[in-house]
């Protein structure tokens, strides 16, 4: 199982200070779904693992979510990719629960789901939390300089787990992803 696991606010869709509230508010950040297209034509499962306190703080309802999800997965399939599942975490940093980030509860769940080797498995974010939850789960970690990546990056540069890759969007991501996975191909070509 080839798995890469998506943050999804600053990573897919812009992020705002005030929530992304409703499916009006959920824009995509240019080149993400095209993005999202490339990581499926090159055979991997794409999940999303999403903090949304915005639910627990009574700022938008899990149906809003709901309505935000169904825009993200009807752009990602028009242009040529698929969504295969979405995890969020509607609780506050105050609810102290495991599936927040950086508790790797969700990534942990989303490994098991798939049945993925953490390994294997990257985990692309724009906060230290989304790569610190991947780096307990055993994952890789990409950090992207959309949303809040660029403010991450200047402040916590020195705390990122390591070996982490870093890209200016998603769609550098998946452009490092699909050239690795053509030399992977060849390179068990002339293997063979």
């Amino acid at each position: 199982m080839k798995l890469i696991i998506l943050d999804r606010d600053g990573v897919i869709n812009q992020d705002r200070d005030d929530f992304v509230k409703s499916a009006d508010e959920w824009i995509p950040i240019e080149g993400s779904m095209d993005a999202i297209a490339f990581l499926t034509q090159a055979g991997y499962t794409v999940a999303v693992a999403t903090n949304q306190s915005g639910i627990g703080r009574k700022y938008f309802t899990v149906q809003d979510l709901t309505e935000m999800h169904a825009k993200m997965h009807r752009l990602a399939v028009q242009a040529g990719g698929a969504i295969d599942g979405i995890w969020f975490c509607p609780h506050t940093a105050a609810d102290n629960c495991d599936c927040r980030k950086p508790k790797p509860g969700m990534i942990c769940d989303i490994l098991e789901r798939f049945k993925a080797d953490p390994a294997e498995t990257w985990l692309v974010g724009d906060s230290l939390r989304d790569l610190q939850a991947v780096d307990a789960a055993g994952g890789k970690s990409a950090l992207v300089l959309t949303g809040k990546g660029k403010k991450t990056l200047s402040e916590h540069e020195n705390e990122l787990p390591e070996n982490t890759q870093i890209f200016d969007n998603l769609l550098a991501f998946s452009q490092y992803i699909m050239q690795e996975t053509a030399q992977d191909r060849a390179d068990g070509q002339a293997n063979a």
